[in-house]
């Protein structure tokens, strides 16, 4: 797939405006998440970006950063830019130790950031893309298959297993939900649980629809009408599964009890 016309387009205005404002500054911009995994969608994914700068940007730089995006979003609604600022020594590390600048949901921010983790790096060291800079290949990114599992199973302990615990106790209130945030949930949980249970029993990283098929390759067909019902989400099908939404929404629950128990299971049979 490469990088798509609209994505261009944007990477060119904001290289340009950033040259403009911060001239002799960056060194390099890498493109990693849905579109490295030739998975991107129009109006829906993001451009997960690094920005590799010759020095580490300070809170001084805060307003020239927030000048450039701002221009970005005004000229282009979608997609998203999604992303931090760093340095070279930065690359592979695993925790958020640190302040950077970077822009989440519309908002350049400056401290402690949040995807400093083995999923970025994974992804950015196997299927990255250099639009300009250094070659990736020159950076020490060190991860290992066991640290993606780990991270991942802890993941799934945590934020998803906390997640299902929420919504199991607020399903009445879920249920009563737009149709349209319903189908955020299912999609966003069953296809976010099944890319961590393809890297658990697969040591790589896939997108959301990738992990849709394998899921229905490799879990019983009692879990395939709600994995079908999140691909359909994902790709803007209209079929209609089930009967009603607190169908949809326990159908939702159940399996991310039984994917998470399971990925534990996995493990553990790994291990011995």
């Amino acid at each position: 797939m490469g990088i798509p016309m609209i994505v261009e387009k944007v990477l060119k205005d904001y290289i340009n405006l950033f040259n403009e404002h911060l001239p002799d500054t960056i060194e390099g911009l890498y493109i990693h998440g849905s579109i490295a995994l030739n998975a991107y969608v129009d109006d829906s994914s993001d451009i997960d970006f690094i920005t590799l700068t010759n020095r580490r940007l300070t809170e001084e730089d805060s307003e020239a950063l927030s000048y450039i995006h701002t221009i970005i979003a005004n000229k282009y609604e979608k997609p998203e830019m999604d992303g931090v600022y760093a340095v070279r020594e930065d690359s592979g590390k695993l925790n958020n130790a640190g302040k950077h600048p970077f822009y989440n949901n519309g908002e350049l921010l400056f401290g402690d950031y949040f995807n400093f983790n083995p999923i970025t790096w994974w992804i950015l060291k196997s299927k990255g893309i250099k639009v300009f800079g250094p070659e990736l290949q020159d950076f020490r990114i060190d991860i290992h298959p066991q640290e993606l599992s780990s991270y991942v199973l802890g993941n799934m302990n945590t934020y998803w297993a906390n997640r299902t615990q929420m919504a199991e106790t607020s399903i009445e209130h879920l249920v009563k939900l737009p149709t349209d945030e319903i189908d955020f949930e299912i999609e966003w949980t069953v296809l976010g649980l099944l890319r961590q249970f393809y890297t658990i029993k697969e040591y790589d990283i896939v997108s959301k629809l990738d992990a849709g098929e394998y899921g229905l390759s490799h879990l019983p067909v009692e879990w395939h009408d709600i994995i079908k019902e999140a691909i359909n989400i994902r790709k803007d099908v209209k079929e209609v599964i089930f009967s009603s939404e607190m169908e949809r929404l326990d159908n939702t629950l159940q399996f991310s009890k039984f994917l998470i128990n399971h990925c534990n299971n996995i493990v553990k049979s790994q291990i011995s």
